[in-house]
């Protein structure tokens, strides 16, 4: 038997995220290793890995038992990307990145591209510049003991975004020349098996909210898959296209069968989704090898489930791995000088800091030199002119000749008789005074404490009180809008429930309301 296994995982090292252990290093190798166990398939075809070869480190590339092959995006960092991990009784005769051929090396490649002359080279090297494709060809050997090609064709085809048309177009033309390179490697004799994250819902059955949905049938997406894929069903002589939808060719009418869901609307707790995951296979081999077709629900770390089939046929490993396996990657195979070499032994720190000491030393007696050379080209002034110039710090604080002399103060003569007009205070008298003005300043100081402590409350109050939901009157969760826009960045309360059908009660309600007036 051959177990074939699809999954988006959303980041290579986002499901490591729940593994503790010591070392950095055994960590990742015990998480992508747990991964594929749990997985337990012969060939895992990984999407959106979102690493890109500068950052990709050798216990992810490579696992004992199984032969690594990674596609990466040229264009972003953290973006895109898919991997195919072989075991090693699975191993390829032959590996590809991309599928128009331009990355190919000629050494241990697939080949068979098909007519791709409708498309220019530029348009070719930047569908295959996002790191969305990965080829891996295998020979097996069916049930009659007869040898087979099979070729899988490991993709993350792009999303459409409403908001930018020029993505469509994107994801139409890759859509094509999937198709392209596919029927050709048909054409030449090889069993095909498309599997990954297609990013298209095909049918109804295959979303929840299709029906609410403008036009559903009418998308360029689903038209397209309607020309590739033969009708549901493995009957003979129906639909005429070259593959066939192997989990619909199993469960043809069952509903819920979902492989996606929004983690940020908490979905996947009431299978509020839709199935964009596919394992396609042609025709004859689907109909004649394939044992059966499954989603991995119970599989958690991403936003996406596992897909996967079983094929009634044996894997026939190739003796050596292709070219494009991680292993011959120099920074893997020992090649190349690590970064510890160009680091200096603990033991010549001291002279490296003495010699270092000594040059920084000499370096500020040589400025020191040359600014005295400048200060020595500079004209000093004359003694007689320096006589009459500011002496001292105190004259800049002694009053101006320009300015008008203060007036000075005027006493009044002293009038007879004044002096018994004056009675002086007594002790008591005083002692009386202070205290009243003590307490009339303590008072103002307390006014003003007051006002000014009202004041902060008034703009310090804290939040809102958090509002309950209109349908299940349960406090709301507060959210932000990233949507660029007129409201970006602005925040909102809605229901805390998770998303789900609106006839089910338990989901989420429609409330909503600004925290803010804008």
């Amino acid at each position: 038997m051959l177990r074939v296994v699809s999954w988006n995982i959303n980041g290579i090292r986002s499901p490591m995220q729940g593994v503790v252990c010591q070392e950095p290093s055994s960590c990742a190798t015990m998480a992508i290793g747990r991964i594929l166990d749990e997985l337990d398939a012969d060939i895992v075809c990984l999407q959106e890995t979102k690493v890109t070869r500068d950052v990709l480190t050798e216990p992810l590339a490579i696992v004992e038992g199984y032969n690594s092959y990674f596609s990466f995006s040229r264009n972003r960092s953290g973006y895109s990307g898919v991997a195919t991990f072989c075991k090693d009784r699975a191993t390829p005769v032959a590996a590809e990145e991309g599928l128009s051929g331009l990355l190919a090396t000629q050494k241990g490649d697939v080949g068979c591209y098909g007519n791709m002359d409708e498309f220019t080279q530029e348009e070719l090297r930047a569908l295959d510049s996002e790191g969305r494709a990965l080829l891996t060809q295998h020979k097996i050997r069916t049930q009659e003991g007869k040898e087979r090609t099979l070729t899988l064709i490991n993709v993350y085809c792009p999303h459409a975004d409403p908001g930018k048309p020029e993505r469509l177009a994107f994801k139409m033309r890759f859509y094509h020349l999937l198709q392209i390179r596919a029927e050709a490697l048909l054409a030449a004799g090889s069993h095909v098996i498309i599997l990954g994250d297609l990013n298209t819902a095909h049918r109804p059955i295959d979303h929840w909210d299709a029906v609410n949905l403008e036009r559903f049938e009418e998308d360029p997406g689903r038209k397209w898959m309607d020309g590739l894929l033969s009708s549901l069903g493995c009957q003979s002589g129906s639909h005429v296209g070259p593959f066939i939808d192997s989990y619909r060719c199993f469960q043809p009418k069952k509903k819920g069968a979902f492989t996606c869901w929004s983690v940020v609307t908490g979905a996947r707790y009431l299978n509020y989704g839709s199935r964009i995951d596919y394992v396609l296979g042609d025709r004859t081999l689907v109909i004649d090898t394939f044992q059966a077709s499954f989603l991995l629900h119970e599989v958690m770390g991403s936003d996406h489930c596992p897909v996967g089939a079983v094929l009634n046929v044996s894997p026939v490993p190739a003796k050596q791995c292709p070219p494009l396996c991680t292993r011959f990657l120099p920074e893997f195979a020992g090649t190349q000088l690590k970064i510890l070499r160009f680091l200096v032994p603990r033991e010549q720190d001291t002279v490296l800091e003495q010699s270092a000491l000594q040059l920084s030393n000499q370096s500020k007696v040589q400025t020191c030199q040359n600014k005295g050379r400048v200060r020595s080209t500079r004209s000093r002034p004359s003694q007689a002119g320096s006589s009459r110039g500011q002496k001292n710090l105190k004259s800049y604080f002694q009053p101006s000749s320009s300015h008008p002399q203060a007036s000075p103060v005027l006493e009044l003569p002293s009038l007879p008789g004044m002096g018994a007009l004056i009675t002086p205070k007594t002790l008591e008298e005083e002692t009386l005074t202070k205290v009243a003005e003590g307490q009339a300043k303590a008072s103002e100081a307390k006014d003003e404490k007051e006002v000014q402590t009202s004041f902060w409350k008034s703009v310090l109050g804290g939040p809102m009180p958090t509002p309950l939901c209109g349908g299940h009157r349960e406090p709301c969760v507060l959210r932000t809008v990233k949507k660029p826009g007129p409201n970006l960045g602005r925040r909102f309360y809605m229901c805390a429930r998770p998303r789900g059908p609106p006839t089910d009660p338990s989901s989420r309600c429609n409330f909503f309301l600004w925290s803010r007036p804008n």
